[in-house]
């Protein structure tokens, strides 16, 4: 395949490429895809020996895109998806699969929602159910270039090429500060304290999403300051663990991301989140109407 100005790479390359992209972690990107992190550095660093600049700035603490890497990212992602699923398409019928549908989950809690896929699963043998990770950066984009067929995402979503169906769960909201941050102690918080920290968000949010999520101002008007930017959950983390910043959560995370050096506080006064099944009214099909279907029948298991 072509990377760019004439040159030639492996697929491997690129996949190794676009999951460092993803994480931007070599420890993490290397476990994902099963090989050492000595490959996914030289993989890397042969890729941009070829183009001729960095695609990725590191140091001893952070991985991140270069501007060039983020145009390269955004390049080849469809480009390699694509040829991903249509090797994928060509492999299903040997299996006795007709069609797949491909869920990209905000939440972490995949075990409380096992019912709506194993219900799924059951109902459509003849149809292949796909649960991944959403991106946390620009996650309508994956709905919009093809990546996932239906987001599970917090609402509302008011995008005008995008439909909402049933609500999976609805969460309580926690604040996550690092153990020997001032807030540590507190049994709780309220939104009103937010104003007087700096908070971590994902960046390319739309305004009202990102409001609906952490407020831009506390109901007494003052602003809640954004800090950091993070592009991976294990990125917000780090940061919190080091006291580079806090950062608002759905309550189920306090089950996935146990550690000692976090402490998750209570905000009684910040509304909870409610999580829906998001598609592209354009591409509707009978599988993304059978999904809805199930998370109606069942309610909402998770709440």
């Amino acid at each position: 395949m072509e990377l760019t100005n004439g040159v030639d790479v492996e697929l491997r390359d690129i996949e190794i490429f676009l999951t460092l992209a993803e994480e931007l972690h070599f420890g993490r990107t290397a476990q994902r895809l099963h090989v050492t992190p000595a490959r996914i550095t030289q993989a890397i660093k042969k890729q941009e020996r070829h183009i001729g600049a960095p695609l990725f700035d590191r140091t001893s603490r952070r991985v991140r895109l270069t501007p060039l890497g983020e145009q390269l990212r955004d390049d080849l992602l469809p480009v390699y998806t694509a040829l991903k699923e249509s090797i994928e398409r060509a492999k299903m019928p040997a299996r006795g699969i007709l069609a797949r549908l491909r869920v990209g989950l905000m939440p972490f809690n995949v075990g409380h929602l096992h019912p709506y896929w194993k219900t799924f699963r059951a109902r459509h043998p003849q149809w292949e159910l796909q649960i991944r990770r959403a991106p946390v950066v620009d996650p309508f984009g994956a709905l919009r270039d093809g990546s996932f067929d239906v987001l599970v995402a917090w609402l509302p979503v008011e995008e005008p090429d995008l439909t909402t169906g049933p609500v999976l769960f609805i969460d309580a909201r926690v604040l996550a500060v690092a153990a020997d941050h001032e807030l540590a102690q507190r049994d709780s918080v309220s939104v009103e304290t937010f104003a007087d920290f700096s908070h971590l968000m994902a960046p390319r949010m739309p305004y009202y999403w990102e409001d609906r999520y952490l407020p831009f101002r506390t109901p007494r008007g003052h602003t809640i300051e954004r800090g950091e930017y993070f592009s991976s959950v294990d990125e917000a983390i780090n940061l919190i663990t080091t006291g580079e910043g806090i950062h608002a959560f759905p309550a189920h995370v306090t089950e996935y991301w146990a550690t000692p050096h976090i402490r998750w506080l209570p905000v009684p006064d910040l509304a909870p989140l409610p999580y829906a099944l998001v598609w592209r009214m354009d591409v509707e099909n009978d599988l993304i109407r059978a999904l809805a279907r199930v998370v109606r029948d069942l309610g909402s298991p998770a709440s």
